[in-house]
């Protein structure tokens, strides 16, 4: 009795036809086709290379050198 016979799967398949319907299913369907195609448009544009690279940014620094401070460090106690 552990398995489901073909009347059980009639039964399941009319409630969900009364249920969502005809016309939600093959909605959905075709939601989830627009998806995967959306995905798959989504990975080929990641796999080209940009056209116009930016450079790398930097950070100048043009201050003024600092006295070596004689606080920091580890001192014997």
């Amino acid at each position: 009795m552990g398995s489901l016979s073909i009347w059980h799967w009639i039964l399941v398949i009319a409630v969900v036809l009364l249920l969502f319907g005809r016309g939600k299913i093959s909605d959905l369907m075709g939601d989830v086709a627009q998806g995967i195609k959306a995905f798959k448009k989504g990975m080929q544009d990641d796999d080209k290379p940009a056209d116009k690279p930016e450079p790398a940014k930097s950070i100048e620094h043009n201050g003024a050198p600092t006295a070596a401070r004689s606080d920091v460090g580890s001192k014997a106690v």
